[in-house]
């Protein structure tokens, strides 16, 4: 269980992308935490999940006002002291990693920049105000080890590549005016491994068995790595094992 000392006691958090499966373990494993008092669980459809602690709000990545409203309905019963962007798309109908320059589609990528960039942004114009002042509290974003420009070696993906780079460069930005206006403030990525769930079940063939995490463990993984941070880690990218992703 995550040893959250360096925050405020009892802590509030929020999630964003609620119903995916590492953002329900999120949920499930921050309710259970003593050190939580309440746990805002949003999704484009208001999650139905059955858990102490727990709100649920509407919210829609691609829609501004959703983002809008689910932020004053989370700052209505005081500061936040974690706030989780866990919502990301990899492929949907009509929408698949590309294997070469000749897939590239305008509407897919503008589709993978809205959720995998511009949402959560978006999420951090309106919930970075709502985060405590005068002790540690965290904004971050799941990002992806192959958002790395530096660590590209493969190719392909070029999309999602490219969204998470520039989730990467956002939440780096996000971080240095954060520094200024609320100093104990961190804002960062998060890239949870390889897990399985929707998202990567199509890719999961190569992946040894020891490297595919349920979401319970993602979840419990990324909470220690945030409940770790302060203020020196704003504007990076760390893996689930704590240790940097390169830029």
């Amino acid at each position: 269980m995550s040893d959250f000392t360096r925050f405020h006691q009892p802590l509030r958090a929020a999630v964003i992308g609620a119903t995916g499966g590492i953002g329900g373990a999120l949920c499930a494993a921050l309710a259970a935490h003593p050190a939580v008092a309440e746990v805002y669980a949003f999704a484009r459809e208001a999650p139905r999940l059955a858990l102490p602690k727990l709100r649920s709000g509407a919210l829609d990545l691609t829609a501004e006002d959703s983002i809008e409203a689910a932020a004053a309905l989370a700052g209505t019963g005081g500061p936040l002291d974690l706030v989780l962007v866990a919502s990301g798309l990899l492929h949907a109908e009509g929408l698949a990693p590309e294997k070469r320059w000749e897939s590239l589609n305008a509407d897919a990528l503008t589709t993978l920049f809205a959720v995998n960039a511009t949402g959560p942004a978006l999420c951090a114009r309106y919930f970075l105000p709502h985060l405590r002042r005068g002790s540690t509290s965290v904004f971050a974003a799941l990002s992806a080890r192959v958002g790395s420009i530096s660590d590209n070696r493969a190719g392909g993906w070029y999309g999602y590549r490219a969204s998470k780079a520039a989730l990467n460069m956002l939440l780096k930005t996000l971080a240095l005016e954060l520094a200024r206006r609320n100093p104990d403030a961190v804002c960062v990525g998060l890239h949870p491994g390889t897990v399985d769930t929707g998202l990567s079940r199509p890719f999961q063939s190569r992946v040894p068995d020891a490297k595919l995490f349920t979401p319970d463990r993602a979840a419990s993984q990324l909470l220690a790595v945030c409940a770790g941070l302060t203020p020196a880690d704003s504007g990076q990218v760390f893996a689930w094992d704590g240790s940097p992703v390169p830029a």
